[in-house]
C-alpha cells in the first residue's frame, strides 16, 4: 500500500473553495475481474469530501496507470448497454460529423454502431485497446491536445469517459483549445444524480471520482466556453449532449450553483440506506438453507462485500460477462461463474446489487434460465 503515491486533493477540482469530510472506507482499487493471485490486489482508503457548493468527491486519487492496468470493459454487455450505444449513435449522427476522434473509446461499441450507419473518418485514443476493428484508426495513449498537431477533426467524442476525468477543467481546456475553428464535442455521460438518488453503488468510487451534475457539468462547459445545442436523456441511464464551441461566453458571469445540502443529503442516505439492508440482509443469510449467489463481478458486489455482507455462505459470483468467468473477482475471493449454473437449481438464493441494471437481470435469470430461484434485489 505505501508503494502507491496517490494523488491528493487539497480543493475542490471544480472551485478551488475549501473540501469538508464525509466518509472514510477501505475498497478495492479494481472493480473488475481479473487471474492474479489475491495478495497482488491493493485494498484502499476511500476519502469522500464535500465543498461548500456541494460538489462531492474523492479525495485521495489512485494514479492512472495503476487504476487502469487491468483495462476498463463497463458497457461491453447488457440489453440496456446495446440499447445507449444504438441511441448514442443515432444522436452523434444526426450531427453529420466527417472526422471523429474518439476519446476512451474501449470497445468499439460506439465506433461500429456509427459506422453501420454512415461511412465517417473514426480515430479512437485509448490507453487500453485489445480488440481493434479494420475500419478504424487508433492512438494508443491518453488523449492530448498534441494529437491535433498533424491530424484533422471536426467532431470529438466520448461516452461514458467525462466521469473519469481527474481534472475536468484540464480536459476541457485542451479539448477546447483544439475546437477553434467551430468543431464540436458529442457526449454521453452517466446520471449521476440519478444514480445517487436511487442508491447506486456505482455512482461514485475510484473511477468516478467527482459528483457531476447537471448543474456541475453544465457550469464547466460554460466556463470553457462551450454552448449546450443540444441535451438528450436516455432512461435514468445517461445523458447526451451536444455542444460547440462559442467565443462570446462572459465566463466572468458564470456562477456555479450551491447544491450542498442537497447533495450531502442524497450521500448521506445512501450510506445509511446500505447499512440498514446489509444488517437485514445478513438476518436472511443466517437463516436460509439455500445455495446462496451474489450477482455482479463488479463494484455492485464489492461494495456490498466491503460494507459488512456476511460472506462465509456465499458459494460464488455470477456475472453474464463471457470475459469474466472463471477469473477472481479483484479484492475478493470469489470466482466468476455464469449464471446458467441456476439452471436446475430450484433451491437458490441470488443476492442482486447492480443498479440501473436489475430489472434486466432479474428478468433473465427467471425467464432465460429459471424462475423458481429466489432474488433478493436492491
Amino acid at each position: 500500500m505505501n508503494n502507491i503515491k496517490l494523488v491528493k486533493r487539497h480543493k475542490c477540482v471544480i472551485s478551488d473553495s475549501d473540501l469538508e469530510f464525509l466518509s472514510q472506507d477501505k475498497f478495492p482499487l479494481f472493480c473488475g475481474c481479473v487471474n492474479s493471485d489475491d495478495q497482488d490486489d491493493y485494498i484502499c482508503d476511500q476519502n469522500w469530501t464535500i465543498s461548500k457548493e456541494g460538489v462531492i468527491q474523492l479525495q485521495n486519487l489512485i494514479p492512472l496507470d495503476l487504476l487502469y492496468a487491468n483495462g476498463h470493459d463497463a458497457g461491453s454487455v447488457g440489453a440496456l448497454w446495446e440499447e445507449h450505444h444504438k441511441e448514442f449513435a443515432n444522436f452523434v449522427i444526426k450531427t453529420n460529423p466527417k472526422s471523429v476522434l474518439e476519446i476512451g473509446g474501449g470497445h468499439g461499441k460506439l465506433s461500429q454502431n456509427c459506422l453501420g450507419i454512415k461511412n465517417i473518418k473514426w480515430t479512437i485514443v485509448e490507453p487500453n485497446t485489445e480488440n481493434k476493428y479494420e475500419n478504424v484508426d487508433y492512438i494508443d495513449g491518453f488523449f492530448h491536445k498534441e494529437i491535433f498537431n498533424d491530424r484533422y477533426f471536426d467532431t470529438i467524442v466520448h461516452s461514458h469517459t467525462f466521469e473519469h476525468i481527474y481534472n475536468p477543467h484540464e480536459f476541457l481546456e485542451e479539448i477546447s483549445s483544439v475546437l477553434m475553428g467551430g468543431g464540436r464535442m458529442i457526449f454521453s455521460l452517466p446520471n449521476m444524480k440519478k444514480w445517487l438518488e436511487n442508491k447506486f453503488t456505482n455512482c461514485l468510487n475510484f473511477e468516478h471520482t467527482i459528483f457531476l451534475t447537471e448543474n456541475v457539468l453544465e457550469f464547466l462547459l460554460q466556463k470553457h466556453r462551450f454552448r449546450v445545442l443540444e441535451k438528450q436523456y436516455f432512461k435514468e441511464h445517461s445523458i447526451f449532449y451536444h455542444v460547440c464551441k462559442d467565443e462570446s461566453i462572459d465566463t466572468l458571469k458564470v456562477v456555479l450553483k450551491n447544491e450542498y445540502d442537497e447533495n450531502k443529503k442524497l450521500f448521506l442516505d445512501m450510506k445509511k440506506y446500505y447499512q440498514e439492508k446489509i444488517f437485514s440482509l445478513n438476518q436472511i443469510l443466517e437463516t436460509t438453507n439455500k445455495k446462496i449467489y451474489l450477482f455482479g463481478a463488479h463494484l455492485f458486489s464489492q461494495y456490498l462485500i466491503y460494507n459488512g455482507l456476511k460472506i462465509d455462505k456465499i458459494i460464488s459470483i455470477l456475472d453474464n460477462n463471457p470475459n469474466k468467468q472463471e477469473k477472481r473477482l479483484y479484492g475478493t475471493n470469489f470466482k466468476v461463474k455464469s449464471p446458467k449454473i441456476l439452471k436446475e437449481q430450484d433451491d437458490s438464493l441470488v443476492i442482486l446489487n447492480a443498479g440501473v441494471y436489475n430489472d434486466e437481470i432479474r428478468k433473465d435469470i427467471i425467464n432465460n434460465i429459471n424462475k423458481n430461484v429466489e432474488i433478493i434485489g436492491f
